[in-house]
């Protein structure tokens, strides 16, 4: 199970935009295999960030598989 926490703790000084969070959750979601993504933790509310941002990182781990 890939962890949006775990994410964060890795990649979190690299990102500055919701877009890179996109990016790299793809790219993680890729690399490792999983099939499963848990949002267990709100990402930091990044300028670009949107009001269904929950939605939207499930759209990107599910459209890197």
């Amino acid at each position: 199970m890939l962890n949006l926490s775990e994410i964060l703790l890795k990649h979190g000084h690299d990102i500055h935009t919701f877009k890179e969070l996109q990016k790299i959750i793809t790219n993680e979601a890729i690399q490792t295999g999983e099939i499963f993504f848990n949002l267990d933790i709100e990402p930091p509310v990044y300028s670009d960030r949107p009001s269904n941002w929950y939605e939207q990182l499930e759209i990107t781990f599910s459209s890197a598989r």
